[in-house]
């Protein structure tokens, strides 16, 4: 079946490839890939909270950031986002093409997920959405997918450990947004979820499946969605904050400008997934949020961060 089927793979390895370059093409690529398959509502997950890294990232060249952190933390902060972005989309994005070849064949064609090294988790639950069609499960299975996936290589990397998640201090880690993901509106609003403990997998994914809900099934889901569509993703939080501060100018750069394309190589280790591990809890539907709206909060957060760091400044100058 592979020989078969080798240009095709091999297609969609180049395809990969190319659309992992940067932050601002995995955006993209996930948001056209939901365009063509609607049906994959994690694509679109996927590329909200991909925006929502770049803000990350441009926000540690902005005019604030590099007053509080030096060029190493900040450095080693974007390699942290970059590295774990990056591994989800080489992993997800393969799994994404062979379900539109598998489409247009009319056939399932995810044995074929061996050759790009994809969990024995997500073979056994892409073959369920071929028969059952439920949305909504294969998109959670895709969000507890990809944070097994990052788990050894990022989370629990030594070097990540040692100089991320163990060294950093209480207010930064609430700052950068770790566990917060923002759905801006062009109403001037942004709605999401804020969640402590990033480093434990079963918060991540259980942020994820509310992420979906506020995304999907919240009142705010067309808005969410037409602003996706309608506003071009540069990196720099300005995509958002014009309609929150309609008179404030940009103080974060656009991601291109300030980062160069990395370079990256996938150690393959064994299969995440072990016979035996209890993932059914997983798939338990979450409550419905009262205040998903965190327009508030922001714009709270944004004012004491300034004023954490023109405070650390007054006191080294006095």
């Amino acid at each position: 079946m592979k020989e078969r089927f080798q240009d095709m793979l091999d297609h969609i390895q180049k395809k990969t490839n190319v659309h992992n370059k940067d932050n601002i093409s995995r955006t993209v690529s996930y948001a056209d890939f939901y365009k063509r398959n609607p049906e994959i509502r994690w694509a679109m997950l996927a590329s909200m909270v991909s925006r929502n890294a770049g803000y990350s990232m441009c926000d540690l060249q902005g005019d604030w950031l590099p007053r509080m952190l030096s060029t190493d933390t900040r450095k080693h902060l974007f390699h942290t986002y970059e590295r774990a972005n990056w591994l989800i989309f080489q992993d997800a994005y393969p799994q994404l093409l062979l379900y539109e070849y598998s489409k247009q064949e009319g056939i399932p064609l995810f044995d074929l997920l061996d050759c790009f090294h994809v969990s024995q988790f997500m073979k056994n639950e892409w073959d369920r959405f071929w028969r059952e069609k439920n949305v909504w499960r294969l998109c959670t299975s895709l969000i507890i997918n990809e944070q097994h996936v990052i788990e050894e290589p990022v989370i629990k990397q030594s070097f990540y450990r040692k100089r991320i998640f163990a060294g950093l201090p209480f207010l930064l880690q609430d700052y950068m947004h770790f566990s917060t993901v923002l759905f801006p509106i062009m109403r001037g609003e942004v709605f999401g979820i804020s969640v402590h403990g990033f480093k434990k997998v079963k918060n991540r994914i259980e942020t994820g499946k509310t992420l979906y809900w506020v995304l999907f099934e919240s009142e705010w889901s067309k808005e969410i969605l037409a602003f996706s569509n309608h506003v071009t993703h540069t990196g720099s939080r300005h995509d958002f904050e014009r309609f929150v501060y309609p008179q404030k100018q940009s103080d974060t750069p656009l991601l291109r400008t300030v980062y160069p394309v990395i370079q990256h190589r996938r150690n393959f280790s064994k299969d995440w997934f072990k016979r035996g591990m209890r993932l059914n809890g997983y798939y338990k539907k979450i409550k419905p949020i009262h205040e998903p709206c965190l327009t508030d909060w922001y714009k709270q957060k944004q004012r004491q961060l300034k004023m954490v760091i023109l405070l650390k400044e007054w006191m080294q100058n006095a």
